[in-house]
């Protein structure tokens, strides 16, 4: 597997895109955007997954702005740096910085049929965001925090979505997952899953806090599976 840093160019600098390659040397591009972790030993470990399977993944820089390349431990001392850090995150910039990394990875030439964006926590609100306005193929939003307040986005949302839940999530109570339930309700191509046992982040590994050994692979194989029905 070759992995590599792109560098996406944006009106106000610049940041890097962490790609990893397929041994195919090509693919259907997946964008992954991290949580407030930053492209750490986890998303690094789902960025090669991903291209095991096949994909040409690139995990952008989110946080370029306030800190380049952050990158925080696992544990509660990352935890509280990463939230604070996190804090004085602009999210539509981070929206903006995403489309065009989506973009570069179109642009790649290794790139070739179709493209996706998958992101967790941060991430998987940023994914649901882009998807209002950019052209994907699928679109993954794990435990996205801000998906519940914006479910009339929806209405903008052309691909596929599937939106993966902990059902005992603290930092986004069950009943507002029953509003992103409700409204994906009978629209096609829109899709919950919510493990109800499971609490935030809980695919995270790295996390002994927030990992759960038993809903995690069973979340992970139901995004694998719609990865591959929409995107091949």
């Amino acid at each position: 597997m070759e992995a590599r840093t792109e560098t996406v160019t944006v009106a106000d600098g610049s940041f890097d895109l962490h790609l990893w390659l397929p041994e195919s040397g090509g693919g259907p591009v997946v964008l992954l955007i991290p949580e407030i972790w930053g492209v750490g030993p986890y998303i690094r470990k789902v960025a090669e997954d991903l291209a095991e399977l096949g994909y040409v993944v690139g995990a952008p820089d989110l946080f370029w702005r306030l800190r380049p390349n952050w990158v925080a431990d696992h544990d509660e001392a990352g935890l509280a740096a990463s939230l604070k850090l996190a804090s004085g995150f602009d999210v539509p910039h981070g929206v903006a910085d995403s489309a065009m990394a989506l973009a570069h990875l179109k642009g790649l030439p290794e790139a070739g049929g179709g493209a996706a964006v998958i992101g967790f926590c941060l991430g998987g609100s940023i994914s649901y965001l882009l998807a209002a306005t950019a052209e994907v193929d699928a679109v993954l939003s794990f435990y996205g925090s801000a998906v519940p307040d914006a479910t009339g986005l929806m209405e903008k949302i052309t691909a596929p979505v599937l939106f993966v839940f902990g059902g005992s999530d603290p930092y986004i109570p069950r009943e507002q997952v029953a509003k992103v339930e409700e409204a994906a309700a009978g629209r096609p191509g829109i899709e919950t899953y919510v493990a109800e046992k499971a609490g935030h982040a809980f695919h995270n590994h790295e996390a002994p806090q927030f990992y759960d050994p038993e809903a995690a692979p069973v979340a992970w194989a139901r995004a694998v599976e719609f990865l591959r029905r929409h995107l091949g």
